[in-house]
């Protein structure tokens, strides 16, 4: 997997010309997209980091941390955090960390099916049964997932109407057959500078455990990879994580966000 790829994204979505140097580079840039509006952001990808800061006085605070801490400890919160202590910007709150995750065409592993069930359905973004998957899943979980912001199509997974359990069949489809039920798992991707496709993915909270975010994350990954786009999965919790290794995505960095 090359960085150079990842690290151009990253770069351009600081707002302000930067590169993964050694020492870490550290720009102010108040409308960095490394982070939400106000706080400072930190990208490591491989050996190297770039760190982002809404003001000058963040900046400071930043370079002196930057001195202290490897690339890898940058996007670790309690070393940040001990570094940042004593600079007068102490750390007042904290988004991540996430891994960012990437595959290529030769890694991409796609899900095999378990048995015979439902085929994986192609939908528009904003399809109603994709709108009611997120409101089932509560607003953090749907949130997280990102599947409201999706320029791909949707992959949706329905649970066979009377079925207690959701088939893991691996075709795709164009819709419902008669009598489908709710769309139990969904699969997307956001567009992102350099041609990157940003991967989101949910489950039902009932549903989760039964290897479906794969089923629906390998459809919209092949979409992806037949698009030209390089394919980037962003995880906290290690469930996902997991999800992403199966199908051929390599940890090749984290981001940090922190208020100051």
């Amino acid at each position: 997997m090359d960085l150079n790829h990842a690290r151009a994204l990253w770069s351009e979505l600081a707002g302000v010309p930067v590169e993964f140097t050694t020492p870490t580079a550290v720009v102010r840039a108040p409308g960095s997209r490394l982070c939400p509006p106000g706080w400072a952001g930190i990208v490591r990808i491989g050996d190297a980091a770039v760190v982002t800061a809404p003001d000058t006085r963040g900046a400071e605070a930043l370079s002196a941390a930057v001195r202290k801490l490897a690339p890898a400890e940058l996007v670790d919160p309690v070393r940040l955090g001990g570094a940042l202590s004593g600079t007068g910007a102490p750390v007042l709150d904290v988004l991540g960390p996430a891994t960012l995750s990437y595959v290529d065409r030769d890694a991409f592993v796609p899900a095999l099916p378990e048995g015979a069930g439902a085929a994986v359905e192609r939908a528009a973004p904003g399809d109603p049964a994709l709108s009611a998957l997120l409101a089932g899943a509560g607003q953090g979980d749907a949130d997280e997932s990102g599947l409201d912001e999706i320029t791909s199509p949707a992959f949706l997974l329905r649970e066979a109407a009377g079925a207690s359990t959701a088939g893991d069949g691996d075709g795709t489809g164009e819709g419902a057959g008669d009598g489908a039920g709710d769309v139990v798992a969904a699969a997307g991707y956001v567009t992102w500078p350099r041609s990157v496709a940003h991967v989101c993915v949910l489950v039902a909270p009932h549903r989760r455990g039964r290897r479906l975010a794969g089923i629906v994350a390998s459809a919209a990954v092949s979409r992806a990879l037949d698009a030209g786009l390089l394919p980037q999965w962003r995880a906290r919790p290690y469930p996902s994580r997991r999800v992403a290794a199966a199908l051929g995505f390599r940890e090749l960095g984290a981001q940090l966000s922190v208020r100051i």
